[in-house]
């Protein structure tokens, strides 16, 4: 037996490919490196929902269509937003997201990708003590995030590093997230039931809430003013040092390296630029010490690290991280959830018995 499913084959995919040795990352057919930066949030969307609807418009329609949604959710949610709010901000995103149609059309598709790009802002300004921002349609998915949790608009260079990192987890394999989804769709449940498997192994610590943590280290790193030294005590305490390390890749995390360009590009003054030029600092004394530490294993810097600077810059709390998180990966999960539909079956894996047998001879 195969502890976890690890090199079990359970889909054939058109979606996306991990290659952990080579520490690539190909979304349909696309390296990462071509796609974030180069193709915006819908685009992504269009790229992978293609094959998958039959009526499915071309790309500025579907980004067209992505902001009506984003309008739609809101109405639909409003009345219930302060209740949801009661609750921790990523229940709160997911409560609301189930108040979906349970449908399996492109626009119930549209309603799911839309739901945490308003729910989180909504969520995290009456939490705030401050009034709910209607979304705007004809802005990209990025900047009406932003908008809606500043309450005016975004600067235009981190609107585009938000909408390169929605890009860039838009889709990683078959993750636990992805397969969760993709067995809820097994049975032809509806695109809001197997969103909501996603969203449920997304909000695990060894997978979507990993993010948050970094931010605590650095700052902790930070307070101390010895990052070598911070880092070397927690290795001998046999704690983890967050935003490094990853189940598949076996190098570097080619997200790390995406988002890492992404956040250079905010510029090197002011606040993002030296949290920045910190983290780096961090990050290579977190290297070499992990080297030190555990030379039989490859522990580099991966998607959490630089996911976590990004968001931090971009205005979002650590508690909202994994939301943001779901605001991009939830394309790929309807994307896997209609693959699934249409080329698998029900997936029923078989499990062994190692418990107690009763005597059944009479």
């Amino acid at each position: 037996m195969t502890s976890g499913l690890d090199d079990v084959i359970a889909a054939e995919t058109v979606l996306s490919e991990v290659d952990g040795l080579g520490g690539h990352l190909t979304i349909r057919g696309y390296a990462l490196r071509d796609l974030a930066g180069h193709r915006d949030f819908a685009g992504a969307v269009h790229l992978l929902f293609d094959g998958f609807f039959a009526d499915l418009p071309d790309a500025k329609e579907l980004a067209a269509r992505l902001g009506q949604a984003r309008v739609e959710v809101f109405e639909r949610i409003a009345p219930l937003l302060p209740t949801l709010a009661k609750l921790d901000v990523y229940d709160g995103m997911r409560a609301g997201t189930a108040l979906m149609p349970d449908g399996a059309t492109l626009d119930d598709a549209l309603r799911l990708v839309a739901a945490p790009a308003v729910l989180t802002p909504a969520l995290l300004r009456l939490r705030q003590g401050k009034t709910t921002v209607a979304p705007d349609a004809k802005a990209s998915h990025a900047a009406d995030m932003l908008r809606m949790l500043a309450g005016k608009p975004a600067k235009p260079e981190l609107a585009a590093a938000l909408d390169a990192y929605l890009v860039t987890v838009c889709d990683h394999g078959l993750n636990a997230s992805t397969f969760a989804a993709r067995v809820v769709a097994s049975t032809q449940a509806g695109l809001t039931s197997a969103t909501l498997a996603g969203l449920g192994a997304l909000k695990g610590p060894l997978h979507g809430g990993a993010p948050g943590p970094v931010i605590a280290m650095l700052d902790a790193i930070a307070a101390s003013g010895d990052a070598a030294g911070w880092i070397s005590k927690e290795l001998a305490a046999g704690r983890r040092i967050m935003g490094f390390g990853h189940r598949i890749y076996r190098v570097r995390d080619p997200r790390a390296d995406v988002l890492k360009s992404v956040v250079r590009r905010l510029g090197p003054d002011g606040e993002a630029g030296r949290r920045l030029a910190f983290a780096e600092t961090v990050e290579q004394a977190a290297l070499a010490a992990l080297k030190r530490a555990k030379p039989d294993r490859v522990l580099q810097t991966n998607v959490e690290f630089y996911t976590a600077l990004l968001l931090e810059a971009a205005g979002f709390p650590e508690e909202a991280f994994t939301c943001v998180f779901a605001a991009g990966r939830t394309a790929g999960w309807i994307a896997h959830a209609r693959e699934q539909l249409a080329t698998g079956r029900l997936m029923r894996p078989q499990s062994r018995y190692i418990g107690p047998v009763p005597d059944l001879v009479a």
